[in-house]
């Protein structure tokens, strides 16, 4: 984990696809199933976090860019009963869509972990 307040927590997520190592989980405290139970609150702190990770990974990962995606039900892709936001650093043909995701270390999370901890350590203190 990198980033936790009363309401959100973010952390480098589990599952990397070759393209886009080190891509974020955000997740609500609270057990919220899926969007469909997601209060406007909850939904706002977790876009306006979502927000904060998108800058954060331009400027500490040098990505091209910055795709975000939340599944809800089986149907819409659902596999974890949690609600939860990717955030995805991307760049030039990266193959996100088309590539496999396999299951990193905890070594290999902790070196992006770090950096964004980093980050939002170091912004937590300019905006004092």
């Amino acid at each position: 984990m990198f980033y936790q307040d009363e309401l959100v927590t973010a952390f480098i997520a589990s599952h990397w696809w070759p393209g886009n190592r080190g891509h974020v989980l955000i997740i609500p405290n609270t057990h919220i199933e899926n969007i469909y139970s997601l209060t406007g609150a909850l939904s706002d702190r977790i876009h306006r976090l979502e927000i904060e990770v998108a800058k954060a990974l331009k400027e500490t990962y040098r990505c091209d860019g910055v795709s975000s995606r939340q599944h809800n039900e089986p149907s819409g892709g659902q596999d974890v009963w949690h609600y939860h936001l990717h955030v995805f650093p991307r760049y030039d043909q990266d193959q996100l869509y088309t590539s496999r995701a396999r299951i990193t270390t905890a070594e290999e999370r902790m070196l992006y972990s770090s950096r964004l901890k980093e980050h939002f350590e170091q912004r937590k203190k300019r905006d004092v």
